[in-house]
């Protein structure tokens, strides 16, 4: 053993026997009491030494015997402590990629937080590294979507979409001005490997039966079918059971979700069903929005909007293949241009749709990721 107390969290003295580990209030602990000579060897559980040299260490310093192990115990208690050794032959794997590591430093710490267990951020690397995630769409919203899960370590990104890629479609961190005239799909494909930080195992190389998908992002170029899911499109992923999450722009409206778990929130079905039970002209302006959209009337899809969309939807798409609940799981969250206040509207399941749903969303986490993580095969 290794220990290290985890870097993410800036530390401070409250006082002098407290200390603070973290700055903002959804992860950060308070530990004490803590001595002058014992806040030292803190300072020495860098993942440099085993736990022989920390106890000479401590002793050299004064301290009684056993308080480097008490300290440890107290850390790893905490969720504090992280080990250079842990997480067992699949941490051991990604620790062979050095250029992996320095590429996904920043989402190491992250996960750290969130996975507090030893070895939980390299753990949390490896399951994202076997995971398949299918993105619907490739305009400003769906290729950054793409971008940023292929770069913070998903390992197979699909990317589907046709047609051929527009000016309107480049934007920053997503489609390039080298992509006009290119097939959308081509193009997006080529933006996911450029994104990814190294390759991860292609199919035929790994283990094991081919991963099923784990999510579907669906975020059409023309936002209607983000605000307005068709049933008929999702229809087979709620009777296979593959998560699904919408995002997109719609006449200076960003949407994201809601994330549908399939038996346990509401669906696109659940969606339609409630609009008409609001609305009864609702189906009749459908038709005829649809309708418009084929036409290609034009998307007033302003930059700054469509990056904020995307980037958010990525980081609830991550933040479930990780095993966690976001908040768009069975909620929308919507900002309109131009004040841009984000705000959540629930979505309940319909008592006439078929889909089954029950509202016992953690239930259905349970059943489709498999626990955490670290346990997680890679998808359903």
């Amino acid at each position: 053993m290794y220990p290290t107390v985890k870097p993410a969290l800036a530390r401070a003295w409250r006082d002098m026997q407290t200390v603070q580990f973290g700055v903002t209030p959804a992860h950060a602990v308070v530990l004490g009491p803590v001595d002058t000579a014992t806040g030292a060897l803190l300072d020495r559980i860098d993942g440099t030494r085993g736990m022989d040299r920390l106890r000479a260490e401590a002793s050299a310093m004064g301290l009684p015997q056993g308080q480097a192990d008490e300290l440890v115990r107290r850390l790893a208690g905490a969720g504090l402590l992280d080990d250079a050794t842990a997480g067992g032959p699949r941490a051991q794997a990604v620790r062979g990629h050095p250029q992996v590591l320095e590429r996904l430093g920043p989402d190491l710490s992250s996960l750290s937080l969130v996975h507090r267990q030893p070895g939980g951020d390299l753990l949390g690397v490896a399951a994202r590294r076997t995971i398949r995630v299918r993105v619907r769409g490739s305009g400003r919203v769906g290729a950054l979507i793409a971008a940023v899960l292929a770069g913070a370590g998903v390992g197979r990104v699909e990317v589907l979409d046709g047609g051929r890629v527009e000016a309107a479609d480049v934007a920053p961190g997503g489609l390039g001005p080298g992509s006009v005239g290119r097939l959308r799909a081509e193009a997006a494909g080529k933006l996911v490997r450029e994104s990814a930080p190294g390759r991860a195992p292609r199919a035929g190389e790994a283990e094991g039966p081919e991963p099923g998908l784990a999510l579907v992002v669906v975020a059409p170029r023309d936002g209607l079918q983000a605000w307005a899911p068709d049933p008929d499109t999702a229809a087979d992923w709620v009777a296979t059971g593959v998560p699904h999450l919408y995002a997109g722009v719609l006449e200076g409206t960003g949407v994201v979700g809601p994330l549908v778990l399939p038996g346990a929130t509401a669906c696109a079905g659940c969606m339609e069903r409630e609009r008409v039970d609001r609305d009864t002209a609702w189906p009749r302006m459908l038709v005829q929005w649809r309708s418009a959209h084929r036409r290609r009337v034009s998307a007033a899809c302003d930059l700054g909007l469509s990056t904020a969309v995307a980037g958010l939807a990525a980081a609830h798409a991550l933040s479930f293949l990780d095993g966690e609940l976001p908040a768009s799981t069975g909620s929308r969250w919507e900002a309109a241009l131009p004040a841009l206040h984000w705000e959540p509207t629930p979505v309940r399941p319909h008592p006439d749709c078929p889909c089954g749903a029950t509202g016992d969303a953690p239930a259905a986490l349970a059943h489709v990721a498999g626990g955490s993580t670290a346990d997680r095969p890679g998808g359903p």
